[in-house]
């Protein structure tokens, strides 16, 4: 997916958000710019630098759904934090390093997993080959050849005969046959010490895991635990898959696939600008942490547990409202490390329409799903999204303007009564329409201390 063009990748993100074509666009660019460093020479590559992007926007616009989505276009590694979690170096709290760490724990992850997916066939293969010895243990009197016979001869019809019984206990152990049988099965476990660290920065800073220094200091200790043959079967191939895994390899490819292609979204960045209600003096959560996050957004090495990860070409989407404050109240060293600035529309009745019926994850679709699981047919006709789409809208005028998220709530109320009672209904078929709609919603919408509160 890395060599789509740009048109593509936004024809791929109007699938899921609707409406925001500039933030596509500028989101499409970066990611195909990723593409068009790889095929630069090699000595030209390392100069390039990523252009971050801010997206300006009140919440429920699809600031966060932008990026969620061309990360997974993209297979990148990829990270919503908080900026307004962080705090200063030198206070409690976490440190703004702490989501380079994060990313690369989750790709580590990622990876870990495909890895022992495409393993599982032959840890099956070794699993099955184990549970056959425990389900045909080698026997004290077949190990002990009786004295007045040949030992060659008994050993050669012994493992005969015992081939013959393995093929079948394998045969029957494919069909299912034993899946029912309990077996004693001895599951490795080891009890870690109570270590607390009053700081999750702590000791992670000075490269020490104390899973891993713990781990390898105490003795593995087995559990025999007695299980049924299909438990037992999952547990040994879940054994030998993480056994049959390369981990320097893992953390080789994660380190390099966050280090290239790993992007970080920041959200709520407005809320670490200095100008924030004319409040004075320092603050550890604002301009403290804009000078931490300098470091990283311009490019530095950050020291994890798995090693030494460069920041140098992740690619930073920081977002936010901007309501009591500007992209210019931040300083100016990083504003500069966030080249393209990108406002996102605010959302109207026919956003609202089409947000409802056309994604393929539209709400209108999701709740027809829901329902008919209680064998209930629910039917929408366009008048009543219309009328759901423009009450919305409403709303978002009257009260505080939360964007699309306002139709969940308004669905909700919407459906409540269909959603409580629809395991009493099945084999029915409902029709939402202007009416219905009118019906549940008029009161509501009409009061403003009630819509204030409900809506």
């Amino acid at each position: 997916m890395n060599d789509l063009k740009p048109s593509e990748i936004v024809k791929e993100l109007d699938k899921y958000i609707i409406g925001q074509h500039r933030a596509k666009r500028s989101v499409a660019i970066a990611l195909r710019n990723r593409w068009r460093r790889q095929q630069v020479p090699e000595d030209l590559r390392d100069e390039i630098a990523p252009k971050n992007i801010i997206l300006i926007g009140p919440t429920g616009v699809g600031k966060t759904e932008i990026a969620r989505r061309l990360s997974k276009l993209a297979d990148s590694p990829f990270i919503k934090v908080e900026a307004s979690k962080f705090t200063e170096v030198g206070y409690v709290g976490r440190d703004v390093e702490s989501m380079v760490r994060d990313i690369l724990d989750l790709t580590v992850n990622m990876i870990k997993s495909r890895e022992q997916e495409a393993v599982q066939e032959k840890a099956w293969q070794i699993a099955e080959e184990r549970m056959l010895d425990l389900l045909l243990p080698e026997t004290p009197e077949r190990r002990a050849p009786k004295s007045e016979e040949s030992p060659e001869m008994i050993e050669g019809g012994e493992a005969e005969a015992s081939s013959k019984t393995r093929e079948k206990l394998r045969k029957m152990l494919f069909d299912g046959k034993l899946d029912d049988r309990y077996v004693d099965l001895d599951i490795a476990e080891r009890s870690m010490p109570i270590v607390e660290i009053f700081s999750n920065v702590g000791m992670e800073e000075m490269g020490i895991n104390f899973k891993d220094m713990f781990g390898s200091l105490l003795p593995k200790g087995s559990k025999k635990r007695k299980v049924k043959v299909s438990e037992g079967m999952k547990i040994l191939a879940q054994e030998e898959a993480q056994s049959l895994v390369d981990m320097d390899k893992v953390v080789a490819q994660s380190i390099e696939k966050v280090e290239q292609s790993g992007i970080i979204f920041l959200d709520e960045i407005d809320k670490i600008s200095g100008n924030q209600d004319g409040g004075h003096g320092p603050d550890v959560s604002r301009e403290g942490v804009q000078r931490d996050l300098l470091p990283i957004v311009e490019g530095s090495t950050i020291a994890t547990k798995y090693g030494p990860v460069k920041t140098d070409h992740i690619l930073f989407i920081a977002s936010g409202a901007f309501h009591s404050s500007k992209p210019s109240d931040l300083i100016p060293e990083l504003q500069g490390r966030f080249p393209i600035r990108v406002e996102l529309d605010s959302l109207g009745q026919q956003e609202f329409v089409r947000i409802l019926t056309e994604p393929r994850n539209a709400l209108v679709l999701q709740y027809i799903a829901l329902i008919k699981t209680e064998d209930v047919d629910v039917v929408f006709e366009d008048e009543a999204i219309a009328y759901i789409a423009r009450t919305a809208e409403e709303v978002n005028n009257l009260t505080e303007n939360i964007g699309a998220r306002r139709l969940h709530t308004i669905m909700e109320c919407l459906l409540e009564d269909i959603l409580f009672d629809s395991p009493d209904m099945k084999g029915q078929r409902l029709v939402i329409d202007r009416a219905y709609v009118d019906s549940k919603l008029a009161g509501i919408k009409e009061n403003e201390d009630l819509s204030r509160y409900i809506l």
